[in-house]
C-alpha cells in the first residue's frame, strides 16, 4: 500500500510539473510581451453595460436600460471624475509601452495613464485636475507573470486590474474590479484584446 501511495504522489508531482512547464511555455513573460497595440475582442469580452447593470441591481438599484434599449456603451459618460472608469471598461484600443519602471497606457482619443511598477504613484490622466483639485492616479506591480494595477480615480473610488497574456502572447486578458464611489457593489468585468501588430 505505501508503494502505491508513493507512486501516485510521484505521478501527481510529475503531472503538476509538466502542466506548469507547458503553461509557462504558452504564456510569454509579461514584462517583455505586454508592449504593443491591442484591439478589443468583443466575442470573448464581457459586455460592459451588462456588468454595470448587474452591479447596480446587486446594490439595490434599478438599471436604466430596458429590454428593447440595447444601445452600445449605454452607461458610458457622466462626470469628468469617472473618465478613468470609462476608458478602462469601454475603449476598444489600448497601446502599452513598458520602460520599467514606467508604464504608459494610451486609450482612445489619446487619453494616457502613466504609472510605475516600483511603488511610486503618479498622475494617471492627461487631463489632470478637475474643479475640486483631485487627480486620477495608478500604481502597478508585476506578480506571478501578471501585472496588477490599482487605480484611484478622481471620484474617490478604486479599480483593480489584472493583466495577463494568453495565446502565445497574442491575446491580452484584463480582469477588472471597478468600484466607483457612488456604487454599492463593484463592477466585475473581464475584457480580452488581440495584438494588432
Amino acid at each position: 500500500m505505501p508503494t502505491k501511495c508513493l507512486l501516485i504522489a510521484l505521478l501527481t508531482s510529475l503531472f503538476v510539473a509538466v502542466s506548469t512547464a507547458l503553461a509557462s511555455a504558452q504564456a510569454p513573460e509579461i514584462r517583455t510581451g505586454l508592449s504593443g497595440r491591442w484591439v478589443i475582442n468583443d466575442e470573448l469580452s464581457d459586455n460592459t453595460d451588462d456588468q454595470v447593470e448587474k452591479a447596480i441591481e446587486a446594490g439595490g438599484g434599478k438599471g436604466s436600460r430596458g429590454f428593447f434599449n440595447r444601445q452600445e456603451d449605454f452607461y458610458r459618460g457622466g462626470p469628468p471624475e469617472h473618465e478613468l472608469y470609462d476608458r478602462i471598461s469601454f475603449d476598444d484600443v489600448l497601446s502599452i509601452e513598458v520602460n520599467e519602471p514606467e508604464l504608459r497606457f494610451t486609450y482612445d482619443e489619446n487619453f494616457q495613464r502613466v504609472f510605475h511598477s516600483d511603488g511610486r504613484r503618479r498622475r494617471a490622466s492627461a487631463t489632470g485636475f478637475y474643479s475640486e483639485g483631485g487627480t486620477d492616479f495608478s500604481s502597478g506591480l508585476f506578480e506571478d507573470n501578471s501585472l496588477v494595477v490599482e487605480g484611484r480615480p478622481r471620484d474617490g473610488g478604486f479599480t483593480i486590474e489584472i493583466y495577463s497574456l494568453e495565446s502565445d502572447g497574442n491575446r491580452l486578458r484584463i480582469e477588472m474590479t471597478i468600484q466607483p464611489d457612488s456604487f454599492r457593489e463593484p463592477i466585475e468585468l473581464v475584457r480580452y484584446f488581440d495584438r494588432a501588430e
